[in-house]
C-alpha cells in the first residue's frame, strides 16, 4: 500500500463534503471528513472542516478544539483564526475572540468579515472608536458590504451622531434594498430626531418592498400611536397580527390603546400561545402584560395580578437585574460629588443658543404631562426622552465602578480622564460633557432656543448637569411614592435603565435610593432644583402652571393651559393621557389593590 505524502486531500475529495455541509447535512459531512482524515492526519483543511461541522451542530467547544488543531498545523491559516474567533465569541470568550480575529487580520489584512466581526465586539463592549475603525476597513475592502454599513450606523447612533447613522443605514439600503433591518434602524433614527412623517414614509417604503413584514406594520402602528392617530395605529397593528398571530408585542401595544377591546378569538389565541413552549420569552412577557390589562379592565383582580406578577417575574429574569447595581451606582455618584465642584473659569460655560430644561424624577411621576405643558409654549421645543446625557455619562460611572481603588479613568470627548473626587475632575471634563451634549442636539434641528429633555433617570446626573450647564433649569417631579411604584409595576416600561421596575421589593428599594439621592442634590445645590408636586398640578392647574412657566423664565402663554390640544408626538406610556384634559385622582388608583401590594407598601412606610 502506497502512502499519500500530501498533507491535504485533493479538491475533488473535499468538494462533496463542502456540498453536504452547505446543504445542512452536517452529520454526513462530519462522518466523511473523519474517514478522510485517517488518510490525511496532518490536513489543516480537514480539521477546519471538522470544526465547521461541530460549529453547525452548535458544539462550540469541539469546534474551537478543531480550529486550534488546524492552526497548530498551519500557523498562518487566517480562515481558521477567523472561525475560532466566531466560536470563541459564542462561547462568551470575548477577549480570546478579539485575539483570534486580530491574528486573522494580521495574516490577511484585507479580511472584511473579520473586520466586521471585530467591529461588532467593540460595539458590544462600547469601544466605539475601535468599532468604527474596523467597520470602515470592512467596507473599504468590500464596498458592497451592506451589513457593515448598517453596523457603522449602529455605532454612530450609540454616539448620538444620528445623521451619520442615517447616512450609513441608507448606504446599506442602496446596496441591498431587501436588507430590512437597516430600514427598521433608519425608521427608528428618524423617529428619534422627531421626523415622524419621514419615519412613516420609511415604514411605508419598506412595506412596498415586503408587504408581509409584520415588524414594519408594528413600527408604523406605534408611530401612529405616538402621533395620536389611533385608528391608523389599530389598523396597522391588526395587520401585523394577521401576518404573525404570535407577535406578543403587537398584542401589548393594542392593549395600551384606550377603548380597544380584544375579540374572543384574540383572547383565545393569547391564552393558547401562553400555554405553548414555542414562543419567545419576549412574546411571553408581552402576552402576560396584555392579559393582565384585559383582566384589570374586567375587574378580575386575581387574574390581573396572576398575569402581572408572571410578566414582571419573566422580565426581571430576562434582564438578570439586581438592585445591587443601583446601590453601587448611587454610591459612586455620591463619592464623585463628595464635595461641591469648583469651576474656576465660568466664562467657558456661557449660555449657548440652546438652553435645556431637564425634567427628572421617577418614571410615572407626571413628566409627560409637564413636558406637554411646556412644549405647548411657543418658545419651547419638547425633546422627549433624548437619552444623550446617559450615553455620555454611563461610561464614566461604569469605569469608576470597575476600579478597585479610589481612582478611575474614562474617555469623554476622545480624551482619557482621571477621576477620583470632584475636586480632581477638571473644568475640561465638564466642558467636554457640555460640548458633546450640545453637539448631539444639532441633529434634532429645531428652531426654538429652549428645549426640554425628560429622560427622567437623569436625576442620577444632576451634579454633572448643574456643573456643565449652569444655565440649565431642572424640574424635579414628585408624586405619592405608592402611586409611582404601582404605576411603574403595572405598565411594562421600556427596558432601558428600568430593571428595578419588575419586582415590588426592588421598586421600593430603588425609590428609597432615588429619594436619598435627590436629598443629596438639594443639599449640594440649594435653590437650583424646582420641585413640582404632581398632585398639586392636577388640583391647581392654572396656579401651578404659571409658577412653572415663571421658573423657566418664560413669558406666560395661555396655550399652556390647553396642552391636550397639542399634536406633537409622545413616545411614553402616557401618550393617550396627555391628549386629554387634566384629571385628578390617579394617585389614588393603587388603593383598590392594597392587599396585593403589601411587600411594596410595607417597604415604603419608612419614607
Amino acid at each position: 500500500m502506497t502512502t499519500n505524502t500530501h498533507k491535504n486531500p485533493e479538491i475533488t475529495q473535499i468538494q462533496p463534503i463542502i456540498l453536504l455541509l452547505s446543504g445542512g447535512k452536517t452529520e454526513e459531512a462530519l462522518n466523511h471528513t473523519k474517514i478522510l482524515i485517517k488518510e490525511f492526519p496532518d490536513s489543516f483543511l480537514l480539521f477546519n472542516i471538522i470544526g465547521a461541522c461541530y460549529k453547525a451542530n452548535n458544539n462550540l467547544k469541539k469546534a474551537a478544539e478543531n480550529f486550534e488543531k488546524a492552526i497548530a498545523l498551519k500557523p498562518e491559516f487566517s480562515e481558521a483564526f477567523y472561525n475560532l474567533g466566531v466560536a470563541q465569541r459564542e462561547l462568551g470568550q470575548i477577549n480570546a475572540s478579539i485575539i483570534s480575529y486580530e491574528k486573522a487580520i494580521t495574516i490577511k489584512p484585507a479580511y472584511p468579515d473579520a473586520h466586521n466581526n471585530l467591529g461588532n465586539i467593540f460595539l458590544q463592549t462600547r469601544q466605539f472608536k475601535a468599532a468604527v475603525d474596523h467597520f470602515e476597513w470592512a467596507v473599504a475592502f468590500k464596498p458592497d458590504f451592506f451589513e457593515a454599513y448598517n453596523n457603522l450606523g449602529l455605532v454612530f447612533y450609540e454616539q448620538n451622531l444620528i445623521h451619520k447613522a442615517i447616512e450609513n443605514y441608507k448606504k446599506a439600503i442602496d446596496i441591498n434594498p431587501n436588507y430590512f433591518q437597516a430600514y427598521i434602524n433608519l425608521c427608528l433614527s428618524l423617529k428619534d430626531l422627531g421626523q415622524m412623517n419621514d419615519a412613516v414614509d420609511c415604514y411605508k417604503e419598506l412595506l412596498i418592498i415586503n408587504p408581509n413584514f409584520a415588524k414594519a406594520y408594528l413600527g408604523l402602528g406605534v408611530t401612529y400611536k405616538e402621533l395620536g392617530l389611533i385608528d391608523k395605529a389599530i389598523k396597522n397593528l391588526e395587520i401585523a397580527l394577521s401576518i404573525d398571530p404570535s407577535y406578543g408585542v403587537v398584542y401589548f401595544n393594542l392593549s395600551t390603546l384606550k377603548g380597544y377591546v380584544f375579540s374572543k378569538l384574540q383572547l383565545s389565541k393569547m391564552k393558547s400561545l401562553l400555554s405553548s413552549d414555542k414562543i419567545s420569552d419576549s412574546d411571553r412577557i408581552n402576552l402576560c402584560f396584555t392579559l393582565a390589562k384585559v383582566n384589570e379592565d374586567l375587574g378580575d383582580k386575581d387574574q390581573f395580578f396572576k398575569f402581572l406578577h408572571q410578566g414582571n417575574r419573566l422580565r426581571k429574569k430576562e434582564l438578570n437585574y439586581s438592585i445591587n447595581s443601583a446601590q453601587k451606582n448611587h454610591s459612586v455618584i455620591r463619592k464623585i460629588f463628595s464635595k461641591p465642584p469648583i469651576i474656576k473659569n465660568p466664562k467657558l460655560f456661557q449660555k449657548s443658543n440652546k438652553q435645556p430644561i431637564f425634567i427628572v424624577g421617577m418614571p410615572r411621576s407626571g413628566s409627560s404631562l409637564v413636558e406637554q405643558i411646556l412644549a405647548t409654549h411657543n418658545g419651547v421645543y419638547g425633546g422627549g426622552e433624548i437619552q444623550v446625557l446617559r450615553k455620555i455619562l454611563n461610561p464614566v460611572l461604569r469605569d469608576y465602578l470597575n476600579q478597585d481603588n479610589t481612582a478611575a479613568s474614562t474617555f469623554i470627548g476622545g480624551k482619557k480622564i482621571q477621576i477620583t473626587a470632584t475636586e480632581n475632575i477638571s473644568e475640561s471634563v465638564f466642558l467636554s460633557i457640555r460640548e458633546k451634549y450640545l453637539d448631539a442636539l444639532s441633529d434634532f434641528n429645531f428652531p426654538e432656543s429652549i428645549f426640554t429633555d425628560k429622560s427622567l433617570l437623569n436625576f442620577h446626573f444632576i451634579g454633572f448637569i448643574l456643573t456643565a450647564f449652569p444655565e440649565a433649569k431642572i424640574i424635579h417631579l414628585k408624586r405619592d411614592p405608592r402611586a409611582i411604584c404601582w404605576s411603574i409595576y403595572k405598565n411594562n416600561l421600556p427596558q432601558n435603565g428600568n430593571g428595578f421596575a419588575n419586582n415590588l421589593e426592588d421598586l421600593a428599594q430603588f425609590y428609597k435610593l432615588y429619594s436619598t439621592l435627590m436629598h443629596f442634590w438639594h443639599e449640594l445645590f440649594p435653590d437650583k432644583i424646582y420641585d413640582l408636586i404632581y398632585e398639586d398640578l392636577t388640583t391647581n392647574q392654572e396656579e401651578e402652571t404659571k409658577k412653572l412657566i415663571k421658573y423657566c423664565d418664560l413669558e406666560w402663554d395661555e396655550n399652556c393651559l390647553s396642552f391636550h390640544n397639542s399634536k406633537r408626538e409622545v413616545k411614553t406610556a402616557s401618550v393617550l393621557q396627555v391628549r386629554e384634559k387634566m384629571y385628578q385622582g390617579s394617585s389614588e388608583a393603587w388603593k383598590k389593590y392594597e392587599s396585593y401590594l403589601e411587600p411594596l407598601l410595607n417597604e415604603l412606610k419608612s419614607l
